[in-house]
């Protein structure tokens, strides 16, 4: 199990400038990245062994970051 946590920026590094100018200029993008961003946190924390979770409520997690991946993804194919 990886303990690397999954940025964008580092997700998807030749949109970089992208995923900037979105988080500036698109609201509902910017709110997708920062919910991403909470998540993501939160299950690299429980990844670490910081912060304690379920196996079930980890699990939810991962597929909200998913989900929040794929409407990330949605809307810089939109803005390309």
């Amino acid at each position: 199990m990886s303990h690397t946590p999954h940025e964008l920026a580092a997700e998807f590094p030749e949109k970089a400038g992208l995923i900037s100018k979105l988080k500036q200029t698109d609201a509902h993008f910017a709110r997708l990245a920062d919910r991403y961003h909470a998540v993501n946190r939160e299950i690299h924390r429980i990844d670490a062994q910081v912060a304690p979770a379920s196996d079930d409520a980890a699990e939810e997690l991962k597929k909200e970051r998913l989900h929040l991946l794929d409407e990330i993804v949605a809307v810089m194919e939109k803005a390309a």
